[in-house]
């Protein structure tokens, strides 16, 4: 779950990160009246999950509350790369002398996190890695020792931060990992870290990821955190029901159970669909290992929701759950949905009491379903009738 930057400075200033007053306004009004209360130099901040804010137009400083009123009127409701602006931050203004960057994410292929680090902050890192690579120091950090003052040290140093702002910057990349481990982030970024003209390290702008698979059990608070009203209302359908679900765009509906299986159904669909005229698919959907008529109904409840589907393609390798029990899951969700589902389903079945499974889909006889021998045919199918 990505954080919007306010979320993330309130948790930077919960760890003892230097921040800058920030107050969230979603009128222009309450842009006035943070602006008011702030008092000085503010700077009117639209709050979307997407970089690039600034040159679209969406930060705008103000030096008196009427400028801030006037910077709101022009930052709400503007679009940025599809993100429209619902919601703005008022900061607290500051005399920046320098601009730094500081990241530390979580690095799959090395089983380790990482620290990115750099003196030259403000522009996008993406930019950076590749137009001055050597600007931009990359610090593995063990998982079981994290950042410690000797670590940020470290980290400074690579990154070849003066000597005089080792001490300070080093304690502020201390403090930032501890959110880090302290919220389970996958993402903790500060873009720019600066220090002002007073000599203060102050974090200007803050991007937090958080690993979604520890908030139930050990941050149920960050269920506050998610903006309900942004979210897809499939992926939130797919969410209460359990369902791991993340749609795409395409017109093949897709099912499986477990992970592999999907993304390799994902990758054999969008290969057959470049025969049929370019179809793609819908969705990415897991079931996982059980697959009875509830757990089926509710992911076709979600895929037949999508107006984009054209067909679905099931694509399941029975193994602690048999076939036949797949089977019976998908002939149970069929009856439970009725008329809903009016869209046509081909079904590989493998694994597992496979025939048992495929007979009882043949003497079901459904018009909707197609049964396929194997997953290159069912891909192939589900791709023509999604052209259909």
């Amino acid at each position: 779950m990505d954080l919007y930057e306010y979320q993330a400075r309130d948790l930077f200033e919960k760890y003892g990160v230097p921040v800058l007053a920030g107050i969230v306004a979603d009128t222009p009004e309450e842009v006035k009246a943070a602006a008011e209360k702030i008092g000085g130099v503010v700077v009117v901040k639209a709050q979307v999950k997407t970089g690039g804010r600034g040159k679209a137009g969406g930060v705008k400083v103000a030096k008196t509350p009427e400028e801030a009123y006037e910077a709101a009127k022009a930052i709400l409701g503007l679009d940025i790369k599809g993100h429209v602006v619902k919601r703005v931050m008022v900061a607290q203004g500051a005399a920046i002398a320098e601009e730094f960057y500081f990241s530390v994410l979580l690095d799959r292929a090395n089983r380790s996190y990482l620290s990115l680090c750099s003196v030259e902050g403000g522009m996008e890192i993406e930019q950076l890695a590749v137009e001055k690579p050597e600007a931009l120091a990359r610090v593995e950090v063990n998982p079981l020792t994290g950042i410690d003052k000797t670590k940020a040290v470290e980290i400074a140093r690579a990154a070849n931060f003066p000597e005089d702002l080792i001490e300070k910057v080093s304690d502020v990349f201390v403090t930032l990992f501890e959110v880090y481990k302290g919220e389970d982030a996958t993402l903790v970024e500060v873009n720019p870290l600066v220090r002002t003209e007073s000599g203060d390290i102050i974090a200007l702008d803050g991007k937090v990821t958080l690993d979604e698979n520890a908030s139930e059990i050990r941050h149920p608070e960050h269920e506050e955190l998610e903006d309900k009203d942004a979210a897809d209302p499939l992926e939130a359908k797919a969410k209460q029901s359990g369902l791991n679900y993340v749609k795409l765009d395409g017109e093949v509906g897709i099912i499986g159970n477990g992970a592999g299986l999907v993304m390799s159904t994902l990758d054999v669909v969008a290969y057959a669909g470049e025969k049929h005229d370019g179809v793609k698919p819908a969705n990415f959907l897991d079931i996982g290992g059980g697959a009875s008529a509830e757990v089926m109904a509710a992911g076709l409840d979600v895929i037949l929701g999508d107006p984009q589907v054209k067909s679905v393609f099931v694509n399941v390798f029975g193994g602690i759950t048999a076939c036949d029990a797949v089977a019976n899951g998908i002939k149970g969700a069929l009856e439970t949905l009725g008329a809903t589902a009016s869209k046509p389903l081909v079904v590989r079945l493998d694994g597992n009491r496979v025939d048992e499974g495929r007979a009882i889909l043949a003497d079901y006889a459904h018009p909707l379903v197609t049964l396929a021998a194997t997953m290159d045919e069912g891909a192939d199918k589900a791709a023509e009738l999604a052209n259909a």
